[in-house]
């Protein structure tokens, strides 16, 4: 086991891999940029190493700076958490060149996976289902035509795209041109690859994942599915597992297509295989997360599996302590995003001093977050503060629940959207579980 992991992340990431960290006796390097000098991550982890200023690419993407912060305290791994350099397989070759663990799947495989085009080749090669539609195509009058073949409405894709961006939604053949160029011009400045291909749009679908951990030794394990259909701007808003609208019938099916695609991609660590949920209960690969998700900690709440402490262990070698039949789901749990931003204002995003900070509590209540009283949230990264997570027996429970810790949530100093999530919670359609991809754009268009 490692006697030291130098976490490469910041927000309430870096604070939850910390407190892993310690469970288990494993010293900890914090790194941050200047405007992070006071973060919780800093004063919580055994050493702390400045690793730039504000600016994202200067510090939390700085691998050279990165690198240097573990050589010199002689870290032996480094967790990347879950954005900036987690699915970054140049940073991960770079540990492996430097005899630094990476704590997550080998470069090759995130290259590949990362790789949409060759993420879906090898799906199909392996028989998993996927979104009809075509391979990676760059000419836009080849593009135009495959178009056609597939049929509108449809999305066009970015090969390295994530979070939403590089993808465009076409209904008709007179916007495709245009949106072609949006797309692969959008990818090529967020990812430095403008390649795209394109699927047919399945319209309403739910957003279904499922979390998976692999060892070294060839044991593929599924934790069971989430729910993330609550989006806005292809980000996620909301979570929940198990999902309503998955039966225990096609539970099995997914878990058996999520351990067979992990297989082919010769997976290892915690990673995550996202479908297309049609209303039919057919299911479509659409990308595998080759990283902690931000919701894991809804899988943690209804497992009793600590993923990240699993993380940890897997990149020290040691192998799954548990079967697929082990897995058991019973209760039910649901994580809201707290975003500093204020949904009033077209979201804009919100930053400052926090005046007074109350975090809910009691049984199956989880708030993770980097904030304390006092702290100055800094206007130069991701808007997310916090998840707040509960857990219940029933749905039902868990909703109210979530509705009565949000109640208690007090954030004052900045602005944050608790309210949005007590006006979703109390949807007729969300209460039913009766939502898709959509919910929010819905939303929107009545003046919600």
């Amino acid at each position: 086991m490692f006697s030291k992991i130098l976490i490469a992340n910041r927000g309430e990431i870096a604070v939850r891999i910390i407190r892993a960290c310690k469970e288990m006796g494993i010293s900890t390097v914090a790194v941050f940029s200047e405007a992070d000098r006071e973060a919780l991550h800093v004063s919580l982890a055994d050493e702390s190493v400045c690793i730039g200023p504000a600016q994202v690419q200067e510090s939390y993407l700085n691998m050279t700076a990165i690198i240097e912060a573990a050589v010199a305290t002689k870290a032996e791994a480094i967790h990347p958490g879950y954005g900036l350099l987690s699915e970054n397989a140049k940073f991960a070759d770079l540990c492996a060149q430097c005899h630094i663990a990476f704590i997550g799947p080998s470069s090759e495989v995130i290259s590949r996976m990362g790789d949409k085009d060759i993420a879906r080749k090898t799906m199909v090669a392996a028989g998993v289902p996927v979104i009809p539609g075509c391979d990676v195509i760059e000419d836009p009058q080849k593009a135009r035509e495959e178009a056609e073949r597939i049929g509108y409405p449809l999305l066009i894709k970015a090969r390295s795209g994530g979070g939403g961006r590089g993808i465009r939604l076409v209904t008709k053949s007179e916007e495709f041109d245009r949106a072609f160029q949006a797309a692969s011009n959008e990818a090529q400045i967020a990812f430095g690859d403008g390649a795209c291909y394109m699927e047919k749009y399945i319209y309403p679908a739910k957003h279904i994942e499922m979390q998976l951990l692999c060892d070294n030794q060839g044991n593929v394990v599924a934790l069971g599915e989430r729910e993330c259909s609550i989006q806005r701007h292809n980000q996620k808003l909301i979570e929940e597992s198990p999902s309503p609208a998955v039966t225990p019938e096609t539970r099995k099916k997914m878990i058996d297509v999520a351990v067979k695609a992990a297989k082919a991609a010769k997976y290892t660590n915690a990673g995550t295989i996202e479908f297309l949920f049609d209303t039919d209960g057919s299911f479509y690969f659409m990308e595998m997360n080759t990283r902690l998700q931000v919701e894991h900690s809804v899988t943690e709440m209804v497992t009793n599996i600590d993923i990240v402490k699993w993380q940890i262990r897997i990149a020290a070698g040691i192998p799954l302590g548990f079967r697929q039949e082990d897995i058991r789901i019973s209760n039910c749990a649901i994580e809201c995003r707290i975003n500093a931003e204020n949904p009033h204002q077209n979201f804009r995003p919100s930053c400052g001093k926090i005046t007074l900070l109350h975090v809910p509590g009691g049984p199956m209540v989880r708030f993770d977050t980097a904030l304390y009283q006092d702290y100055i949230v800094p206007p130069f990264y991701d808007s997310m503060i916090g998840k707040l997570i509960v857990c219940a027996q029933t749905r039902d429970e868990a909703i109210r629940k979530m509705q009565a810790a949000l109640c208690e949530l007090v954030i004052e100093g900045i602005d944050h959207n608790s309210e949005l999530h007590m006006e979703i919670l109390s949807d007729p359609d969300f209460q039913a579980g009766n939502y898709f991809t959509n919910f929010m754009q819905l939303r929107e268009k009545a003046g919600k």
